[in-house]
C-alpha cells in the first residue's frame, strides 16, 4: 500500500475536552490527529476484587469514527502528553 496524500492535524488543546470533541466531530478530512496536552481524568469507577468502592478508570475523549492510540500510564501522576487518533 502506497500512501500519497496523508493528512495530519496537530493541535495543543491545553487540557480542554470540549476542544477535543469539536476537533473529532469536525475534522473528518484528516487521516491522523495528534493532540498535545490532552485532558486525562476519571471516567468512572469499575468493579474491583480488591477495593469495594471500585477502581478508577482514567482516560480521555473517544469518538466512534476515530481509533485512539495513547501510552498507558505507569502510576497515578504519569499522564500521557500526546494522543494519536486515526480516522477509520
Amino acid at each position: 500500500m502506497i500512501v500519497r496524500n496523508l493528512k495530519i492535524f496537530l493541535q495543543n488543546i491545553r487540557k480542554n475536552s470540549l476542544v477535543v470533541n469539536t476537533i473529532l466531530e469536525t475534522q473528518n478530512q484528516f487521516d491522523i490527529i495528534l493532540i498535545q496536552e490532552l485532558p486525562w481524568s476519571e471516567i468512572r469507577k469499575i468493579p474491583s476484587t480488591t477495593n469495594c468502592e471500585g477502581e478508577l478508570l482514567m482516560g480521555t475523549c473517544h469518538y466512534p469514527n476515530w481509533i485512539a492510540f495513547v501510552r498507558t500510564p505507569t502510576c497515578g501522576n504519569d499522564f500521557p502528553r500526546v494522543i494519536t487518533y486515526i480516522n477509520i
